[in-house]
């Protein structure tokens, strides 16, 4: 697969979103510091308060719809056993309709306040975002990365609760960082 957003010397850019749990819990500069700490740069930053038109677009929906936390697809969620969770939870089989729910929760929570969004670049930025973003689920991830560090909600607690975990960041995955990038930050070439 072709590297997205490379140059020549392969400085790489990906889209890290502080969330509104971390808005909320004025992390933001904490935060940074570890993307930066780990040797990306900020090429750009805005506070952005997202309609859900534009979340809508931030979040969108693919053919086969995602229905768990952490991008699970239904295949990998019927493996896991979540698939079973869900169906119950929702009272329904169909994934477009759990997957709908769960994109409409994220939807929601993504535009409730303003919420900081960052271009940042470096050698391999989408896999080093990644890393220093830790595991989806925070009660699952590493010391030593932004999850793991600062997070305190879990995603058994938001799947209960009927809502997405919060979880601090979004950072772009390597198939979504340069639709990500040109959604948020269109003036960047």
């Amino acid at each position: 697969m072709e590297r997205m957003n490379t140059d020549a010397k392969g400085v790489e850019r990906t889209l890290i979103i502080i969330k509104p749990d971390a808005m909320k819990r004025h992390l933001a500069d904490k935060i940074v510091h570890y993307y930066e700490k780990a040797g990306l740069h900020v090429i750009a930053r805005k506070e952005v308060h997202a309609t859900k038109e534009f979340a809508g677009k931030h979040y969108q929906a693919t053919d086969e719809q995602e229905i768990g936390m952490g991008n699970k697809t239904i295949a990998s969620s019927k493996e896991s056993g979540k698939y079973d969770e869900m169906k119950e939870k929702f009272g329904t089989e169909d994934p477009k309709i759990i997957g709908g729910k769960i994109r409409g929760w994220l939807i929601n929570y993504i535009s409730s306040t303003p919420v900081i969004a960052m271009v940042f670049e470096g050698h391999d930025a989408v896999a080093v975002a990644r890393k220093v973003t830790g595991f989806t689920d925070p009660v699952r991830a590493e010391k030593g990365t932004v999850r793991g560090d600062f997070g305190e909600d879990s995603i058994v607690k938001a799947n209960a609760e009927f809502r997405p975990v919060q979880n601090l960041v979004h950072a772009s995955d390597a198939e979504g960082a340069k639709r990500e990038l040109h959604l948020w930050f269109p003036e960047l070439k």
